[in-house]
């Protein structure tokens, strides 16, 4: 499960980071700047239909796939994209994308990265705010 990118620009988001459970969550502490100034924050549920797209995309493979989410109970909207070509880490097979959330006025870009789970599922390990640099 996971999160966003296609529509808007901008820069921000929030830092996201793996748990207990094999998916990464967002922690009340960990907004950062721009998505905390947007009007809309992304729900739990906003952030688990964006896991869900960005472990479909990768599960697809190539990098020239996105996937669409959408949250119908919230509104909230955006895309997952994966940017760079499969590396291994620990032992396992990852891979790294952007992702979007558009809600109302509220646009930010995040990047994460995911790596297969032994039974296949790509999980998310990490989504924090994009950075172009």
């Amino acid at each position: 499960m996971l999160v966003l990118l296609v529509i808007g620009a901008g820069a921000g988001g929030c830092s996201l980071s793996r748990g207990d459970g094999a998916f990464a969550k967002m922690e009340d502490n960990e907004v950062t700047g721009a998505l905390a100034q947007a009007d809309k924050m992304p729900t739990e549920s906003d952030l688990a239909f964006a896991r869900n797209a960005a472990s479909d995309v990768l599960t697809r493979g190539g990098k020239d796939f996105s996937q669409p989410w959408e949250n119908p109970e919230t509104g909230a909207r955006g895309s997952v994209t994966p940017i760079a070509a499969a590396y291994t880490s620990e032992g396992r097979t990852c891979r790294d994308f952007l992702a979007s959330y558009v809600n109302g006025r509220s646009e930010a870009w995040m990047q994460g990265g995911a790596c297969k789970a032994d039974h296949g599922r790509w999980e998310i390990h990490t989504l924090k705010p994009w950075k172009k640099g």
